[in-house]
């Protein structure tokens, strides 16, 4: 896979540029807040239909412009492809491939495969599960386009339900119509978010062997890496254990808000489901998190990212581009060399940095050099 040509118009503090890919290694090179994140942001939103930054795609668009429009043509197996985005809030994103207008998200990502890679995931153990899960969503998209509808399937329900919880102001005296909906969207939840962890799960136990091995090699053979899914409805489940199926998993979950609908009543929200799940990460059997030092949770994240990069070629065929954000200046000289060495040629890698002194010669061999400055792009 290789990005040939990027166009940007009112794109964050971007006018109107257009960028030409021409290198398997461009390095975007500038001062701080000139807009070369904005660059593998835009990257990024082309394969995601989101930002790794934002959740509100107001905050994408170029002050006082009504809107923003994101344009690539990239090759994939010998025939290039062009993707086309419209963001035009309130409205719903117009999106294109190849110019022909999709009305389904699943239809558009999974065309671009990404991995991007920057210094606010090197706080992944240490952040929100809301940022865990956020990266697993990301991640699972690309290799199952249909997840992120069903995702969004499920949120809608979600906030159905959680309307009518609100306004129940925690009385559990409920009347039988009440008790009905509430039985109806829990029976979609169950559906729904069954096939979430189910993916979920898939993925983890997809992606282990590989993380696993990554981080023996760049621990010197000292430090065991294993990650555990966090369900509201399982439990802790082990990637190691056996996937039960989508049903059973529903069942598991039905039974759960059955069980649980008073609770969820008094506190007026879903209390239970994919929303509210988590991933515990383990170095030689202890939880990370809690002791973890800078460096060995860099570790992980680094195992993760080049484990999902290998999988996406796994599972895809292609190998997907690879973003990396100022990464390498927040990595001591170890890490920083295994991630160098493993880009080989066949990936094509952009690369933002204040200056190319943290690289190896030998890696800016072929290298492109774009420098940014206010939103402008210079060779």
């Amino acid at each position: 896979m290789f990005l040939k040509y990027l166009e940007l118009i009112n794109y964050r503090n971007y006018e109107e540029n257009t960028i030409f890919f021409d290198s398997n290694k461009t390095v975007l090179i500038g001062d701080n807040a000139q807009g070369k994140t904005n660059l593998l942001e835009a990257i990024y939103y082309l394969a995601n239909l989101s930002s790794f930054r934002s959740n509100s795609d107001k905050d994408l668009i170029l002050w006082q412009k009504d809107f923003a429009r994101i344009k690539c043509i990239f090759n994939k197996f010998d025939t290039d492809i062009e993707l086309d985005v419209w963001i035009n809030p309130p409205k719903k994103k117009l999106i294109k491939v190849n110019t022909i207008k999709k009305t389904k998200y699943s239809e558009f990502i999974g065309n671009l495969n990404v991995v991007n890679f920057g210094v606010d995931d090197l706080l992944l153990l240490r952040g929100t599960p809301e940022d865990r899960r956020k990266w697993l969503d990301s991640a699972i998209s690309q290799i199952y386009p249909a997840y992120f509808d069903r995702l969004s399937k499920f949120n809608r329900i979600k906030n159905q339900k959680n309307k009518l919880l609100k306004s129940l102001n925690g009385n559990i005296n409920i009347s039988q119509n009440q008790k009905q909906t509430i039985s109806v969207w829990d029976e979609q939840l169950a559906i729904t978010g069954s096939n979430i962890i189910f993916l979920r799960l898939k993925y983890l136990k997809e992606i282990y062997d590989t993380a696993m091995s990554r981080h023996l090699i760049i621990s010197s053979n000292k430090e065991n890496l294993s990650f555990n899914y966090v369900s509201t409805i399982l439990g802790e489940f082990s990637t190691e254990e056996k996937i039960i199926t989508p049903d059973e998993i529903a069942e598991i979950f039905k039974e759960k808000l059955e069980e649980n609908i008073n609770m969820e009543i008094l506190r007026g929200q879903s209390l239970f489901g994919p929303h509210r799940d988590d991933i515990n990460f383990y170095i030689n059997g202890i939880k990370a998190v809690s002791f973890a030092s800078q460096g060995q949770q860099r570790t992980v994240v680094l195992s993760l990212k080049l484990a999902e990069l290998d999988l996406i070629k796994q599972k895809t065929g292609e190998t997907p581009i690879l973003l990396l954000d100022d990464v390498l200046a927040e990595l001591d000289t170890s890490r920083q060399n295994y991630l160098l060495e493993s880009i080989n040629n066949n990936i094509q890698t952009i690369i933002t940095s204040t200056d190319v002194n943290n690289f190896m010669e030998i890696f800016l061999d072929g290298v492109k050099i774009l420098a940014i400055d206010k939103g402008k792009v210079q060779k």
